[in-house]
């Protein structure tokens, strides 16, 4: 971008920030103005960090947007001014292409009314919805299993050329059937039941689930730490967490795709937790694929409920891995580019004391 904002700059409905490869602020359009209640001439020059407080690691994100030249998404965080109540924000990080190190930082405020209530808002209606459909889906189940048997029944009787009719009916009625259960699951899954876990064991067990099942048309490699300790979870919720990102990265692959599996240790990650104290989630495992990537309008929101990027799909299976991993307090981003696609999963380690019972 030239010293000289073009006029869209100034359309911008969002703050939006050019930021430079030292992290200062460069350029501030006119709702970045308002939002941090300074002019661009005062912002200029001042480092990011000093201006906004974010609870994440921002710092750590604009390094590995610049490290792969690709646009990340930091879902759901508060950030504030320290002149001003915290504000829930999707923050997208951009590099731009021909000016290496600077990166385009825009916030997308997710609060309404009294600029608090949007996401609260937002999540209340999604929990609204997701209690009307699995109410739907348990009333629904019974009728289906009844035109389920019928049609069995009839087929019995049928001549061949009828019965295909028949079992098109029984089979279309189990994919529903299957379908509503997913919503069902998502609208029951329990409190995890923590205990040391090794994080390998689960990503194992997912792996050869998948090898036998939607994944057999996939090369599933594996890039381990073996020294990573045991994290803190349900061993049953974190395989499903992996088999999730397992099947997405599947389905969203052409046969003979390859899924890598990583696992690694970053003492640089740290995330304020609900009691506001920071906590380190240095445990970290990515699901990468080589698939054509998440549309960038569906990018920011791919963890919410009944988003999904695939026909017929639910829009349920990442909103549910995003619920486990928040439930055990971890955390989880995506970053996406044609040909690549990183979700990675960031967990707590055991406490110390406990850390023997998963070896």
């Amino acid at each position: 971008m030239s010293a000289e904002p073009p006029p869209i700059w100034a359309s911008l409905p969002l703050p939006t920030l050019l930021i430079d490869a030292r992290s200062r602020i460069r350029q501030a359009n006119p709702a970045a103005e308002i939002f941090l209640n300074a002019s661009a001439r005062a912002l200029a020059d001042q480092p990011v960090f000093d201006r906004l407080a974010i609870d994440a690691p921002v710092e750590e994100a604009l390094a590995r947007v610049r490290a792969n030249h690709a646009a990340l998404n930091i879902n759901d965080v508060d950030v504030t001014t320290g002149e001003r109540p915290p504000v829930q924000c999707t923050i997208h990080l951009a590099p731009l292409q021909d000016d290496p190190g600077a990166i385009l930082m825009i916030l997308s405020p997710r609060e309404l009314a009294d600029r608090l209530g949007r996401s609260r808002g937002a999540r209340t209606a999604a929990r609204s919805a997701i209690g009307m459909a699995e109410m739907l889906a348990h009333e629904i189940k019974n009728p289906l299993a009844g035109i389920s048997g019928a049609a069995q029944l009839l087929s019995m009787n049928l001549a061949p050329e009828d019965r295909e009719l028949a079992d098109l009916i029984v089979e279309e009625t189990r994919r529903i059937v299957k379908l509503l259960e997913q919503v069902e699951q998502f609208g029951n899954l329990r409190p995890p039941e923590c205990r040391p876990v090794n994080l390998h064991d689960a990503l194992d067990r997912a792996r050869r689930s998948a090898l036998v099942g939607f994944a057999a048309h996939m090369t599933i490699t594996q890039d381990y730490d073996p020294s990573l300790p045991p994290t803190f979870a349900d061993a049953d919720q974190l395989q499903q967490v992996f088999l999730n990102l397992i099947r997405n990265a599947a389905e969203a692959c052409k046969a003979g795709g390859t899924i890598r599996l990583r696992s690694f240790y970053d003492h640089s990650l740290r995330i304020r937790g609900k009691d506001g104290a920071l906590a380190a989630l240095p445990l970290t495992v990515e699901i990468i694929d080589d698939g054509p990537g998440i549309p960038p309008d569906l990018a920011a929101n791919i963890f919410q409920p009944f988003v999904s990027g695939r026909e017929n799909g639910t829009g349920l299976g990442l909103a549910l891995v995003s619920k486990i991993v928040t439930d055990h307090g971890g955390w989880i981003t995506v970053e996406s580019t044609p040909g690549r696609t990183l979700f990675r999963v960031s967990l707590p380690m055991a406490p110390r004391e406990l850390k023997k019972e998963a070896n």
